[in-house]
């Protein structure tokens, strides 16, 4: 954990590695519900989650049209927004968590179905989301999956 010490006046941090970092946010509607769970969530119900993500890395592009760059904002918003709108307007829903006939009879009713392979929380979704812009090749700090204004979960490098 790093320290932060008074010398002088000054304040000088200790045993703390300096980062350039970016964040940017994208939002989706979708519907989920958690199987198995006593509580009110158990039930269909829908959210406008915010996905935040924050990149960054220690030094900056040195070179070409990038430089002086952790990475083009266009290209982190652009991608941050293609994976927000791949869950837009859809229901969310762990796998094997619903009945095969419900599942066709939600797309016999033009329902857009996402089966995830895990209980489709905001950890979950924080875990997923940085797995999956890392493995796009960004350089990913922490994602932060906000459920309501007010509720959040945040999956971060250590």
């Amino acid at each position: 954990m790093p320290s932060c010490l008074r010398t002088g006046g000054l304040f000088v941090w200790e045993d703390m590695d300096r980062m350039y970092t970016l964040r940017t946010s994208a939002a989706f509607d979708s519907a989920h519900f958690l199987a198995g769970y006593r509580g009110k969530c158990a039930n269909l119900h829908g959210h406008h989650w915010v996905i935040e993500v924050e990149a960054g890395q220690e030094t900056l592009q040195a070179e070409g049209e990038k430089r002086g760059m952790v990475i083009d904002f266009g290209d982190l918003k652009k991608t941050v927004r293609a994976l927000a709108d791949s869950f837009d307007h859809a229901t969310i829903y762990e796998q094997g968590s619903l009945k095969p006939a419900t599942i066709a009879a939600f797309q016999a009713e033009g329902f857009r179905l996402i089966e995830v392979p895990y209980r489709p929380t905001a950890e979950h979704f924080a875990k997923a989301f940085f797995e999956t812009l890392t493995a796009q090749g960004l350089p990913v700090l922490a994602v932060t999956v906000y459920e309501t204004p007010d509720n959040c979960a945040r999956y971060e490098v250590n």
